[in-house]
């Protein structure tokens, strides 16, 4: 073993102690999160107009502070952008992650505390390394270089003092100089503002490094791989880095994806270490690499207190949310986190599903307002992705893009699903493609196969291909290239996809 693993082996045993006691007394250690969280929290104001003081356990909160979305915490957030500190966190808060925004908002900017940045999202990055160097203790992932894609950064004019970016960029104007011997490119260039130019420099700058594990989102890794194949002529990425063994991903499902980066890097070796992180916090990571299991130990010491509402409540408008104790498996929840950034009983706007209680570990199943429900059908992106694997796997297609929203017809008395693709390997037949996809949706939401019954409720999917680099066209036509930036999979509403079908 060299001398860096035996270092971080000796650095591993001290952490995997403490996540495994995380696994074995969870409940514990999220009271202990709220009990701190709150005690810190009391003298700001918001902590006094909520009464934190008088906040003892689960109940007390639930009782005390209302469930915000960002629509309702905005006017706090505002606050602090503006410049006044001990409004939802006493510490000073100067930085804001930029987020995809709401219906009433462009963007969101999302409060980031020195806390929630060691504590949270510089404690993950740590934890992914040390729980995949535990699984391969003869890792060559620390001999070479870290790549990564950012974001952008800008000042915020509202405040001299408060600056906001995606979170990629917050992360790395704060990291710690030592990072900058293990990562690339260098710092001006992954804050380059226009995406194709930062692309361009990436792929210049880095195909002659020894770049040995790659961080970010499928989608727009997937468009640096194939640019860096162009620019060197190669056939696959192992002739340009062929001590890559490491690939950490989130933001979006990995699924529609996986096939393409086993081509792009055909390594039997290679590791897929799914996260989730968001710019509200780092809530999970794969802990276990058999069989290509994907599920996220829930991370429950990074200074966030999780509530969960259940899916079907949260549609109905019902805001019971329980504690971590009471969640079942199998079960589709709205989460809601209170943070040592300042959110409080947050709405996040993702829904996991939780596969074990024993340690407590999840899957991501979509997003709370990124579902089709105009029929009663309560398709979620879960279902999509399952049916589009199984449709890929029988016909020999591969997505690159999709979307998917209601249709109503105008002299019909029943509605569909419309459908948008945008395809690297075409199905040989688009209409035998769709017929995979709605059988899949029938056997895996019996809610979707009752209003596909007889086509009373709901007609066959109308669906469209798209021409190469129309989704592309359209994120860049909205400012919203790059980053942890991605496609709304699925939308109750016609949006998206009247404007996707306008080009």
């Amino acid at each position: 073993m060299s001398l860096i693993n035996s270092i971080v082996s000796l650095i591993n045993y001290s952490r995997l102690s403490q996540i495994d006691f995380f696994r074995k007394n969870p409940v514990e250690v999220q009271e202990g999160v709220l009990s701190e969280l709150i005690e810190i929290a009391q003298n700001t104001s918001f902590g006094k107009k909520y009464g934190f003081s008088d906040v003892k356990d689960h109940n007390d909160f639930i009782q005390n502070v209302p469930v915000f979305d960002y629509t309702a915490f905005k006017y706090y957030i505002e606050r602090v952008m503006n410049g006044e500190q001990n409004v939802i966190w006493p510490t000073e808060i100067k930085w804001f992650a930029k987020s995809s925004g709401t219906t009433a908002d462009r963007s969101k900017y999302i409060p980031i505390s020195r806390e929630s940045l060691e504590d949270c999202h510089f404690r993950s990055g740590k934890d992914i390394f040390l729980i995949y160097a535990d699984k391969y203790p003869e890792t060559g992932v620390f001999h070479g270089k870290s790549l990564a894609i950012g974001g952008s950064t800008n000042i915020n004019l509202n405040s001299e003092n408060s600056y906001y970016g995606d979170l990629s960029a917050v992360l790395i104007k704060n990291l710690p100089f030592w990072t900058y011997f293990h990562r690339t490119p260098k710092e001006e260039i992954s804050l380059i503002e226009d995406w194709d130019e930062k692309l361009d420099k990436i792929v210049n700058t880095t195909t002659s490094k020894n770049v040995t594990n790659l961080v970010g989102v499928p989608s727009w890794l997937l468009v640096l791989l194939n640019k860096v194949l162009d620019y060197t002529g190669k056939s696959n990425i192992l002739e340009v880095w062929p001590n890559l063994e490491l690939f950490v991903h989130g933001a979006v499902s990995f699924l529609p994806y996986q096939k393409m980066y086993e081509e792009l890097i055909p390594s039997p070796k290679m590791t897929y270490l799914e996260t989730y992180n968001a710019s509200e916090g780092f809530f999970g990571i794969q802990d276990k690499f058999e069989n290509r299991e994907k599920d996220l130990l829930l991370m429950l010491d990074y200074g966030i207190y999780y509530e969960f509402i259940k899916l079907s409540d949260y549609l109905a408008g019902k805001m019971n949310a329980i504690p971590l104790s009471d969640v079942e498996t199998g079960v589709n929840y709205a989460m809601l986190i209170s943070t040592n950034g300042g959110l409080w009983r947050y709405l996040i706007g993702d829904t996991v599903k939780f596969t074990s209680r024993n340690p407590y570990k999840f899957k991501i199943t979509g997003r709370t307002k990124h579902f089709i429900n105009a029929f009663g059908e309560e398709v979620i992106i879960d279902n999509a992705q399952k049916a589009i694997s199984f449709a890929c796997e029988q016909t020999g297609a591969r997505i690159r893009e999709y979307t998917a929203a209601p249709v109503f017809f105008e002299k019909e008395p029943q509605g569909a699903h419309e459908w948008l693709f945008e395809f690297i390997k075409k199905p040989d037949d688009l209409k035998h493609f769709m017929d995979h996809l709605d059988r899949k949706l029938r056997e895996l939401n019996s809610d979707y196969d009752a209003k596909r019954y007889k086509d009373i409720t709901l007609g066959f999917p109308v669906y469209h291909e798209l021409k190469d680099g129309t989704f592309y066209k359209w994120l860049k036509n909205k400012g919203k290239l790059g980053g942890q930036h991605k496609i709304p999979r699925l939308s109750n509403s016609r949006e998206y996809i009247d404007q996707l079908l306008s080009l």
